[in-house]
């Protein structure tokens, strides 16, 4: 299909324009790019789809809404409609990733594949439904130094529930492994399992042709979110991160097409990896020269990752973005940590 592609080794390319909302592109004659609207800032994601002589399988499912319902609900009957829907096969827990899924097991009987953790993840965060912020979270935000006012609004709005946004799952699955290898759209495929966006993310790599599906561990543009949650509080997922790019950098080849959860397909793989890496380097090295000189917060260190000012509505994203950073140079013993006064964790140079 594009075999022919000649890639810069110093640049990334995009051989394809990104579908409308809710559309397709073809990107071979068996294989459908998807693209689903999210109701976030990050405002859609891929999806995709490949057929054989078997049926349909599909790559993640995009979050449930009554909007995406009914876009799938018009691509069975439109494009997908030759054939049926034999599997959906997951990258990662996320709900903008599994949200349908259990839709397509109801309606469909397909069957569905995923990494033992992330099945696991979304069943539980899936049955963890809080109606108010609990006291761990609220003590949480308050050790990272979130401000009292948006505290304060945290505490009394309803937060985040995984179960709001997914299809209720069956209970089982078809579990995929580090190193099994998994055949749909006439391909073999090696499952390699990254960490850090999220535990147990799947990739899959094509044996039969340069192709890579990457959900959220591979992203063009954006590096994907990197966060610590409350259910564990002192994890170190960058430093899991930073290794699976590490790891990957073995199989990476600048020929391979890169089918991503967001932004567009893209050649150049080996070096994204070395930008992401790169890019986490440099604000380690930038929060190491603020905590030198200044005891700071996760909160304090927002102006130092993001080059936007940070609304409430991604305040939680960033929060735990800003706990990873501060967690490695912890684990990295570049820093040490006291409670203030106000119970807020102050980060300090170790040396």
């Amino acid at each position: 299909m594009l075999e022919n592609a000649a890639v810069a080794q110093d640049s990334l390319c995009f051989p394809f324009e990104s579908p409308p909302s809710g559309g397709t592109v073809r990107l071979a004659e068996n294989l459908l790019w998807i693209r689903l609207p999210l109701p976030l800032p990050l405002d859609h994601v891929n999806c995709f789809a490949f057929s054989d002589s078997d049926g349909w399988t599909v790559i993640d499912t995009g979050i449930y809404t009554a909007e995406t319902q009914h876009i799938w609900e018009q691509l069975v009957a439109g494009p997908l409609a030759d054939s049926d829907i034999r599997r959906v096969i997951l990258t990662h827990h996320h709900p903008d990733h599994v949200g349908m899924a259990g839709w397509f097991h109801s309606k469909f009987g397909t069957e569905i594949f995923a990494t033992r953790t992330a099945w696991l993840m979304a069943r539980i965060l899936s049955l963890d439904v809080q109606e108010s912020l609990t006291e761990e979270g609220s003590e949480f935000f308050r050790r990272a130094g979130t401000p009292a006012e948006l505290l304060a609004k945290l505490t009394v709005r309803r937060p985040f529930n995984f179960a709001d946004h997914i299809r209720p799952l069956p209970a089982g699955f078809t579990r995929l492994q580090d190193g099994d290898q998994i055949r749909f759209g006439n391909e073999n495929w090696w499952v390699r399992v990254g960490h850090g966006h999220a535990p147990s993310h799947l990739t899959l790599w094509s044996e039969d042709s340069q192709m890579v599906i990457g959900g959220d561990q591979f992203l063009p543009d954006i590096t994907p979110n990197i966060g610590v949650y409350v259910s564990e509080p002192d994890a170190n997922p960058l430093a899991e991160f930073l290794g699976s790019c590490e790891q990957f950098l073995e199989y990476a080849d600048s020929r391979q097409l890169i089918l991503p959860g967001h932004q567009r397909p893209f050649f150049g793989l080996p070096l994204r990896l070395h930008q992401l890496t790169a890019s986490h380097q440099v604000f380690l090295e930038r929060i190491r020269q603020r905590i030198r000189a200044t005891p700071s917060s996760a909160h304090d260190i927002f102006d130092i990752l993001f080059r936007c000012p940070i609304g409430d509505g991604e305040y939680g994203l960033a929060i735990i973005e800003a706990i990873a950073h501060m967690n490695w140079l912890l684990h990295a013993k570049q820093a040490k940590r006291d409670l203030n006064a106000e119970g807020i964790w102050m980060y300090s140079s170790s040396r």
